[in-house]
C-alpha cells in the first residue's frame, strides 16, 4: 500500500510540475540545437521582411492613396475601389482569360510531367535516360524574353518554320497569322509553358519515384506483372502524397499566373485574350498611378488564391487523408 500511496504522490508531482517541464524541455532543446536555430534566423527574418512586412500596404486598397502624402494625410474611402472593381467589365474578362489559362496549364502543366517523370523512370540505358532528363529541363534555364522571341519566330508568317512545314504538308494554302489570333493564344502560352517547365517539373517527380521500395517491383515481376502494370499499380501509389500536395499547391496559385508570358507574347490584336489579372493591375494600377486601385486587385487575387487553397486542401483531406496543413 505504502508503494502505491508514493506511486500515486509521485504522479500527482509529476503532472503538477508537467508544464515546467516542458519549459525546461524547450530551453533545454534551445541550448542544444542553438545553431539549428540561428540557421533559421536569416530565413525567418526574410520571410518576414518580405512576405509579412510589406501586407502594410494592403491599406493602400482602402485609401485614395496619393505618394506625396504621409499616412496620416491620406483620405480613407472604404471600399470604393473595390466596388469599382467588381463593377467594371473589364475586370470580368480579365478574370475569365486568367482562369481559364491557368486551368488549362493545370491540366496539361500537371498531367503530363507525372507521365513524363514514369516514362523516363522505365528507360533502362542510363546515358539516353541522363541525356533525354537534361534535354527536357534544359529550357527552365531560358528567358522567357528569349522563349517568347523564339516562339514568335516559329509561328510567324514571314519564315516561320510552322507555316513553312504546313504548306510544305499542303495542310494549308497561306501562310496563318497564329499571333493575331486572340483564340487561340490560349494554347500558344500553353504550349509555350509546357514546352519550357514540362522538363523541370518532372524532377521532382523523380526524386519520389526513387523512393518507392525497390522489392515491390521484384514481388510483382515474380507474380508475372507487367510493367504497365507496375506503373499503375506500384509507381503512381507510390508518389500519390507528392503528386496531392503539389496539386494542392497549384490550385492555391490558380489567379496567381503572373504575367510575363502574356505580356511578351501578346500584343494589341489579341489583348482581350491575353490580358490577365496581374497585367491588369499594371495597366490599370502603376501605369496609370492608381496605386490604391492596384492594391485592391492585388488583394482580390491574394483572399481568392488563400480560400483556393485551405478549400483543395479540405477536400483532399476527406478524400486521400492527406493535407499539407
Amino acid at each position: 500500500m505504502e508503494t502505491l500511496t508514493e506511486t500515486a504522490s509521485s504522479k500527482k508531482k509529476g503532472k503538477l510540475k508537467s508544464p515546467r517541464g516542458k519549459r525546461g524541455g524547450f530551453v533545454e532543446s534551445l541550448k542544444q540545437q542553438k545553431y539549428l536555430y540561428l540557421m533559421s534566423l536569416p530565413f525567418v527574418i526574410w520571410v518576414f521582411v518580405f512576405s509579412y512586412l510589406p501586407l502594410w500596404g494592403w491599406t493602400m486598397a482602402f485609401q485614395n492613396y496619393k505618394p506625396a502624402r504621409s499616412f496620416g494625410d491620406q483620405k480613407w474611402v472604404g471600399f470604393d475601389h473595390f466596388k469599382e472593381l467588381f463593377s467594371d467589365e473589364r475586370f470580368y474578362l480579365v478574370l475569365r482569360n486568367t482562369l481559364a489559362m491557368s486551368l488549362m496549364g493545370i491540366v496539361l502543366g500537371f498531367i503530363i510531367p507525372i507521365f513524363f517523370a514514369i516514362l523516363l523512370n522505365e528507360l533502362r540505358g542510363m546515358i539516353f535516360k541522363r541525356f533525354v532528363q537534361t534535354v527536357s529541363y534544359l529550357p527552365h534555364f531560358v528567358s522567357w524574353v528569349v522563349v517568347a522571341g523564339i516562339v514568335t519566330k516559329m509561328l510567324s508568317i514571314d519564315g516561320g518554320i510552322v507555316n513553312d512545314l504546313l504548306m510544305w504538308l499542303h495542310i494549308t494554302d497561306q501562310p496563318i497569322q497564329f499571333m493575331a489570333k486572340g483564340s487561340w493564344f490560349w494554347y500558344i502560352v500553353t504550349a509555350s509553358d509546357l514546352w519550357k517547365e514540362t522538363g523541370w517539373n518532372t524532377i521532382i517527380y523523380l526524386a519520389a519515384i526513387t523512393g518507392i521500395d525497390q522489392e515491390l517491383y521484384e514481388a510483382s515481376r515474380v507474380d508475372g506483372a507487367s510493367r504497365w502494370r507496375q506503373m499503375w499499380h506500384i509507381t503512381l501509389p507510390g508518389i500519390r502524397s507528392t503528386i496531392s500536395v503539389l496539386f494542392i499547391m497549384s490550385i492555391g496559385h490558380l489567379i496567381s499566373i503572373g504575367f510575363e508570358k502574356q505580356f511578351l507574347l501578346g500584343n494589341s490584336l489579341v489583348t482581350d485574350y491575353s490580358e490577365v489579372l496581374d497585367l491588369y493591375a499594371l495597366n490599370y494600377g502603376l501605369n496609370m498611378g492608381r496605386f490604391s486601385y492596384g492594391t485592391a486587385i492585388g488583394i482580390f487575387n491574394s483572399v481568392v488564391s488563400i480560400i483556393l487553397l485551405f478549400t483543395a486542401n479540405g477536400i483532399f483531406k476527406k478524400v486521400t487523408k492527406e493535407s499539407i496543413m
